[in-house]
């Protein structure tokens, strides 16, 4: 575990890409989707009744769009700065190389089954792309750089990024397939606790795509 304080971990709302089953990867701005915008409302007020209002908590995001949006609504509902907020690239999701953009059914004719659908991740790598030990190195990297930052902290992530974001705070085993800890999903919309290591669900979304 690094740094001090809880981790609330939210999974960004439901985006254009997501309904038209597309791969997102590091595409810096798909909009939220009505669904999405709706998500991130309810988020928001859950947090609000969790923590109130104006809560001491560090605002941190990955840098895309989607991101950005769910969590401007979120600290509307907190009373808190959105312009405050810290974004960071490493905390971006899986990055998809050529998959980038592309329809899931396309590159499936292509290439065959991409995703496991037990476990939401994928089993094939993209060419050009990242894999989980990727992510675990450049998410390792931001956690020892704001080791030192004391309180609470609101992140805002993607599907497998935040998965493995949430493996590696709570202790979890390497899988072997993916050379990283990876927590279970959670649907778009989903937020959790995480204190000393232990994960607790706040709020489940209401998304459907896998990633």
């Amino acid at each position: 575990m690094n740094g001090s304080g809880r981790y609330f971990i939210a999974r960004h709302g439901e985006t254009v890409f997501n309904a038209a089953g597309r791969l997102q990867g590091a595409h810096a701005h798909t909009p939220l989707t009505r669904a999405g915008f709706a998500q991130a409302d309810a988020m928001g007020v859950t947090l609000r009744d969790y923590l109130g209002l104006r809560p001491a908590l560090t605002l941190w995001a990955s840098d895309t769009g989607r991101a950005l949006q769910t969590l401007a609504v979120i600290t509307e509902h907190l009373d808190l700065d959105w312009h405050a907020a810290r974004t960071d690239t490493r905390l971006a999701e899986i990055g998809m190389g050529d998959w980038g953009g592309r329809y899931y059914h396309d590159v499936m004719k292509d290439v065959g089954p991409i995703l496991d659908m037990h476990t939401g991740l994928f089993s094939q790598r993209a060419p050009g792309g990242e894999w989980y030990d990727d992510i675990a190195a450049r998410l390792q990297d931001w956690l020892d750089d704001t080791s030192g930052e004391p309180g609470d902290r609101l992140i805002l992530m993607h599907g497998i990024s935040s998965r493995v974001l949430r493996g590696m705070l709570t202790g979890g085993t390497t899988r072997p397939d993916h050379r990283a800890p990876v927590a279970e999903g959670l649907p778009q919309g989903s937020m959790v606790m995480i204190e000393n290591g232990r994960e607790t669900v706040i709020r489940s979304g209401t998304g459907h795509a896998p990633v």
